[in-house]
């Protein structure tokens, strides 16, 4: 047998390829959905009322459905989800073209996108390292982390100027047909995720499932730290961007469009660290040393970004493009490896919705906090309590958390 060089096998090209199409889908609606809702409505209430309504299933429905995708089919949920969505958005399309504008009917549109996308995310992660070869899990993570940055940054431009030439159940349409054309796509994977042949599900074998990510986690002292660390720190990220934001938005030499570019600065740092990630592979015992210096540099940049001159703001983002991708490849390569493939959406839907609460909890202090503080001196706060959480849940216990991020696959786990 001829070995194999790089990660593009036969099922990894074509779940890159469904994911880049639906990933533009995703993006080219998502931004019109929100424009139109704040331009019918002018109010920063109803839109955010709106982003909640699409939040709300992500805190409590992966703690139930996660049992139920650890056992079943992983591409049959993934493409059934997929065509589903499809159709979905042709029936809203109808809907739009019917009735026009109707706020009521736009926050249950988004509530039920919000469920359909809760399972689909769940079920993604739980599947995508089955279609990873054994041995290239960096490369396949380094391309996964690369899609999203790099459409965001192509289609968001795209996505706004639709908005304005095309009447949205027409764009609805169009993303129904896009959706169609990723599922066909998955429809040709042959690996279907692990599931186990057990027949049918009783209601105490699931209830014993649903407290058997819990019960895993407690004896996993590794991934309780890294993912509480993350939880914070991605709480902790979400507010420090509305400061980010708040700054250019009240101080006189600042502008919307240069947060624009700041933005973009960090896309295009994703994108090279993504490259840098995809071509050269780190060995499993370097990884934590890799990422305890990229997590205490990232935090750094972080405390000086609103002290900065723009110019330096610009390098300052695109440096944390390179730091971020680099931590999210090495971190989900090694955790998603030494997760057993039972456990898996387990785990995760604990972390989804442990990262769903402190983000909320987050926004809500960090703004309340920026009122009285000012913006530079709330990141600088806030920032220190990222620090506190490398210290205390990634530095320290390194011994426990060494041992997650050397975790490497073997053939068997994937047979």
């Amino acid at each position: 047998m001829m070995k194999r060089t790089n990660v593009w096998s036969k099922d990894f090209t074509l779940i890159t390829i469904g994911t880049v199409i639906s990933a533009i889908a995703g993006q080219t609606i998502s931004l019109p959905f929100s424009l139109m809702v704040f331009d019918q409505t002018q109010s920063a209430f109803l839109s955010a009322i709106m982003f909640v309504s699409g939040m709300l299933p992500n805190f409590i429905l992966p703690l139930f459905i996660a049992p139920l995708i650890d056992r079943g089919n992983k591409k049959k949920i993934i493409v059934t989800l997929d065509y589903l969505t499809g159709a979905f958005f042709l029936l809203v399309a109808l809907i739009v073209s019917k009735t026009g504008f109707n706020y009521h009917l736009f926050v249950a549109f988004t509530f039920i996108a919000g469920i359909i996308g809760t399972i689909y995310q769940l079920t993604y992660i739980a599947w995508y390292p089955d279609l990873i070869p054994v041995g290239f899990e960096q490369q396949g993570y380094a391309v996964s982390s690369s899609i999203y940055p790099t459409v965001i940054m192509v289609m968001s431009p795209v996505a706004a100027w639709l908005y304005k030439v095309m009447p949205m159940h027409l764009l609805l349409i169009m993303i129904g047909f896009l959706t169609f054309v990723a599922a066909t796509f998955e429809l040709f994977i042959s690996n279907q995720g692990f599931q186990k042949k057990t027949g049918v599900l009783h209601w105490k074998e699931y209830l014993a499932d649903c407290k058997a990510g819990l019960s895993y986690l407690r004896k996993e002292k590794g991934l309780q730290n890294i993912y509480s660390y993350m939880a914070i720190t991605n709480g902790v990220a979400t507010g420090v961007q509305l400061m980010v934001q708040a700054y250019f938005q009240s101080v006189q030499f600042l502008t919307v469009a240069m947060l624009a570019f700041l933005r973009t600065a960090e896309t295009l740092g994703r994108m090279l660290g993504g490259l840098v990630q995809y071509k050269v592979k780190i060995k499993p015992e370097k990884r934590f040393g890799i990422t305890k210096f990229v997590y205490f540099t990232y935090e750094t940049f972080d405390i000086l970004l609103l002290y900065l001159p723009y110019p330096l703001m610009i390098v300052n983002r695109f440096i944390c493009g390179v730091l971020g991708i680099t931590s999210y490849t090495l971190r989900e390569s090694s955790v998603q490896s030494y997760l057993p493939r039972d456990m898996r959406a387990k785990v995760n839907a604990i972390f989804n919705v442990a990262t769903s609460f402190t983000v909320i909890i987050f926004q809500l202090g960090v703004g309340s906090v920026g009122d009285l503080l000012g913006y530079r001196r709330t990141v600088v706060l806030f920032t220190a309590i990222s620090m506190a959480a490398i210290i205390g849940f990634i530095a320290i216990p390194s011994t426990v958390n060494r041992k997650v991020y050397e975790a490497t696959r073997q053939i068997e786990d994937v047979a």
